[in-house]
């Protein structure tokens, strides 16, 4: 390595749990770093690699950044695991996926060439914590990533002080008891709020996983959040009692189209590199276009979430029973696992639609949620949603399915009070009514509150914002580390 010209810029390596809602703020991410002058490098799964090359746009993304490049890694799974719903969780198992990670450190002298350094720096997620280990012995300081709110992995990082309160498991106990051993949360956070993955057994292994993953993050360098500080700002000064350097840069889809207009790239309202597991469909764009101002509620579950058929039918006789118009994404693998159902959904769903509504495989979010004649959103709470919908200024029905969505929901009916939680529901009057809330009784509540916080959103990752600062902050720190 003597040829190496002296001045190479610093080299990240950046690892996400290998999931599109995990992906996605990850790339962001990535190209925000390469703009600041940073090599970087995203370690993806090969699963994951071939779904985006063959239905996102990252090939044309990457041209803009010569210093972004792309390694594969298994992610442990053959190639027709569903990876979807809680099985999603066998995604990633470290005792196969961290001795592959450390055979290519070792192969690639940890991603060193003629054109790169060494690692300069990792960027991990949050609960990849092998990659911490590695780059403890290698001496190579280390970031994480969480990939959710930050009041989300507040209270997953207290799951050990719940559990000594007794508060869980859940079994047998009022899940609508306030949790009182989540600092900062106490007159809010109820049982049924917290990511445990309803465990009833305090040795189920989701719930130790959740009980020590945070926990291993203490030993990191710093946490990066794509979160802004007048969003969360009283449970980040929570986690600054455990974690001092904490960079909150969100939202960063919107921060890095800032910054790319800066950069004179594109414009400010200019798309991004699209991260997208499944192909979308325009034609949903073109509908839009014919609707009233504010008059659909966009309906999406991400990327993750399963039903079944019954479920399916509640949600769709309660939209159709609300008089609002809609716009549905069911994606190809939405339909819960066993149930050979789906050519019979979708054909009494179409023809009972097409009076005021729309079906889409899937869609491109950022777009229909901009889309003036959106005016609500009916969302499963990952967090790239709730942010999404936030920075749109679009109001929420939150349906969240599992994990940090359980604690999004509650934060954007009871704290921020951006629309209604109908968590452990699906039933079609209670459905009807919510979105008949969201759209006609309570709209100009909801969407007086949610234009107040899209502009506090825009305004952090504007110059002289805490995101702007704390993006630059970031680049700061990362040139200044010697390894």
């Amino acid at each position: 390595m003597d040829h190496q010209p002296a001045t190479l810029p610093p080299h990240i390596l950046l690892f996400p749990f290998p999931i599109q809602g995990h992906v996605k703020p990850t790339l962001n991410l990535a190209e925000l770093l390469c703009l600041h002058g940073l090599h970087v490098t995203i370690l993806i799964s090969e699963y994951c690699r071939t779904r985006l090359l063959r239905l996102g746009n990252v090939q044309s993304g990457t041209l803009l950044h010569p210093a972004l490049c792309f390694k594969t890694i298994s992610d442990g799974l053959p190639e027709d695991h569903p990876r979807v719903g809680m099985r999603v969780m066998e995604v990633t198992p470290p005792n196969i996926v961290g001795p592959l990670f450390r055979e290519l450190m070792t192969s690639t002298n940890c991603l060193g060439s003629e054109t790169r350094k060494p690692l300069t720096c990792i960027i991990a997620d949050a609960i990849l914590s092998f990659l911490g280990d590695f780059a403890i012995e290698k001496g190579i300081p280390f970031i994480y990533f969480p990939s959710i709110s930050a009041c989300s992995y507040w209270t997953s990082f207290c799951i050990p002080q719940v559990i000594e309160a007794d508060e869980i498991p859940l079994k047998g106990n009022d899940m609508d008891l306030l949790v009182k051993s989540v600092p900062g949360m106490e007159g809010f956070l109820r049982r049924r709020d917290l990511p445990i993955f309803r465990a009833d057994d305090i040795n189920d292994p989701k719930l130790q996983f959740l009980k020590t993953e945070c926990r291993k993050n203490l030993v990191a360098h710093a946490l990066i959040m794509n979160t802004f500080d007048d969003l969360e700002e009283s449970i980040l000064s929570q986690m600054h009692t455990h974690f001092p350097n904490i960079y909150t840069i969100g939202p960063l889809h919107v921060h890095l189209r800032i910054r790319l207009a800066v950069a004179e790239m594109i414009s400010s309202s200019t798309s991004t590199t699209s991260v997208s597991f499944w192909e979308e469909d325009r034609k949903c764009l073109t509908w839009l276009d014919s609707q009233p101002s504010k008059s659909v509620i966009y309906v999406s579950f991400g990327s993750i979430t399963v039903m079944t058929r019954e479920q399916h039918m509640d949600f769709w006789y309660g939209l159709v029973n609300s008089g609002q118009r809609f716009l549905w994404v069911i994606r190809p693998d939405f339909f819960a696992s066993g149930e050979d159902v789906e050519s019979q959904i979708l054909t009494e769903l179409e023809e009972g639609t097409r009076k005021r509504g729309f079906m889409v495989g899937w869609a491109p979010q950022e777009e229909v949620l901009a889309h003036p004649a959106t005016g609500g959103f009916l969302t499963h709470s990952g967090w790239n949603s709730s942010m999404e919908s936030i920075t749109a200024g679009v109001p929420m029905i939150c349906w969240s399915y599992f994990a940090d969505q359980m604690v999004n929901s509650r934060l954007v009916s009871e704290v921020w009070k951006l629309g209604l939680d109908m968590k452990d529901t699906c039933d079609r009057v209670v459905v009807e009514k919510m979105v008949r809330d969201l759209m006609e009784v309570r709209k100009d509540e909801f969407q007086q509150r949610a234009d107040q916080m899209a502009k506090k959103a825009k305004r952090a990752v504007s110059e002289g914002g805490s995101s702007y600062f704390n993006l630059d902050r970031l680049i700061q720190g990362i040139k200044s580390m010697i390894v």
